[in-house]
């Protein structure tokens, strides 16, 4: 019996671009050397990444953190906007591990799609690529999967993964906020990365265009603004104010009523005043075009806040002056009290 050879078969012909792949390393290596800071000791390339804890620290503790970018991507491909999306990647991960008084270390970015773009790719992987050098974390390593059948194409998912180290004494744990202390604020680039569900819901609503006018800007340019990243401003502050900065609270999901109180003792409540700040015009936007409830709105997205400080009242004015120095919009936002019966842990009033 004669058996009848058929055509061999390749990995191209399943879906998957092994040249593509390889291009892609080729695109991003020299973005990633641009992140390199001491302590790397290998980087992209190898089966895995290595990195010294730099002996300025005498009890280091790491602390990590990972997150994506949520449904933000989805109007990232509809907008092929892809080249900030790695900004908000790495964000959100250095951002969460700065409030415990952590310097970024090393990060490390997961990229899965169906069919590899090597030009979408590196454009994403740039972004990520900046976002570490803002945060002067080193891009140490990583992981591009193209998965047939998995993702439609045009379309990719993100994973990032950040790990810093802080003194075991310097570990800002909120402990020490007491009734009186002051709430600062520092101001968001806009949206950040939080509450997309509900802000493309609204565009939807709205029957938005990306080109439309919002204060003076490009709607697509306002809305896909990345997020900010407070590290070297904040780590500044911490150098120059150590132990005046009691509690720090990223405000990501959740806006300010859920991540306020995540560094708060039972009995404690942080009292916002409304009038402490002004929404920005994106948020203004979004309430007047979906019918938000205020109460919403601050549960949702951070309204204009992206990150909350807590310092003693007498040390306010010299930790506002130090942010703003390197930067920062600073707004005095409230106090610390105490915890009345049926009172929630934070109130805007």
């Amino acid at each position: 019996m004669t058996i009848k050879q058929s055509a061999s078969l390749t990995y191209r012909d399943a879906g998957v671009d092994i040249d593509a792949g390889d291009a892609l390393v080729d695109r991003i290596k020299p973005l990633a050397a641009k992140t390199m800071r001491a302590g790397v000791m290998a980087g992209i390339g190898g089966f895995g990444a290595l990195f010294e804890v730099p002996k300025r620290f005498n009890e280091p503790v790491l602390v990590s953190g990972t997150d994506g970018v949520g449904t933000k991507l989805r109007l990232a491909f509809e907008w092929q906007r892809h080249d900030t999306v790695g900004i908000d990647l790495v964000a959100m991960s250095v951002n969460d591990i700065l409030v415990q008084g952590a310097e970024p270390l090393f990060f490390l970015d997961y990229f899965a799609c169906g069919k590899l773009s090597v030009d979408t790719a590196a454009s994403v992987v740039g972004g990520i690529a900046k976002g570490c050098e803002l945060s002067n974390c080193a891009l140490i390593g990583g992981e591009t999967a193209e998965m047939p059948g998995m993702y439609p194409d045009g379309e990719y998912d993100l994973a990032g993964f950040a790990v810093g180290a802080v003194e075991k004494s310097l570990i800002i744990d909120g402990k020490s906020i007491v009734p009186g202390d002051v709430v600062l604020g520092l101001a968001s680039s806009g949206a950040h990365s939080n509450g997309f569900s509900l802000l493309r819901k609204i565009l939807e609503h709205a029957g938005a265009k990306p080109d439309q006018d919002l204060g003076g800007r490009p709607l697509a340019d306002v809305v896909m603004e990345p997020t900010r990243i407070y590290v070297r401003s904040v780590l500044a502050a911490l150098a120059e104010h150590g132990a005046a900065i009691k509690g720090l609270a990223h405000i990501t999901g959740g806006g300010l009523l859920d991540n306020v109180p995540r560094i708060l003792q039972p009995g404690l409540s942080a009292r916002l005043q409304r009038d402490a700040w002004t929404m920005p015009s994106l948020f203004q936007w979004l309430q007047q075009n979906g019918g938000v409830a205020d109460s919403e709105m601050h549960r949702v997205f951070n309204c204009g806040i992206g990150m909350v400080i807590v310092v003693p009242a007498d040390q306010a004015q010299a930790v506002s002056a130090t942010l703003a120095s390197h930067g920062e919009q600073v707004y005095n936002l409230g106090n610390i009290v105490e915890q009345e019966p049926g009172m929630a842990q934070t109130v805007v009033v």
